[in-house]
């Protein structure tokens, strides 16, 4: 016999965790860009763009999460990670 009760309990405790509180959750990791996107191939001028970074020495803040590693790898040299 299933238990019931389960897929409430799984519901509630979702309902429970607010925006604010899975962002307090979640780790973040500040980028600043360094260099020049000029003369940069558009796929990397692309992922400076989704990264948020539109001027050198700009510092954004996103989610530590191996997709925004995998960005960052890919324009290593025109960026760095602040701490």
């Amino acid at each position: 016999m299933p238990i019931q009760w389960q897929v409430p309990v799984a519901l509630a405790w979702i309902e429970c965790l607010t925006v604010n509180k899975l962002e307090s959750i979640m780790a973040t990791i500040k980028i600043k860009q360094i260099k020049s996107k000029i003369g940069a191939p558009i796929d990397q001028k692309r992922t400076l763009q989704s990264l948020g970074l539109r001027k050198i020495s700009q510092v954004v803040e996103r989610e530590d999460s191996p997709e925004v590693r995998g960005m960052i790898r890919k324009v290593h040299h025109l960026v760095t990670v602040v701490e």
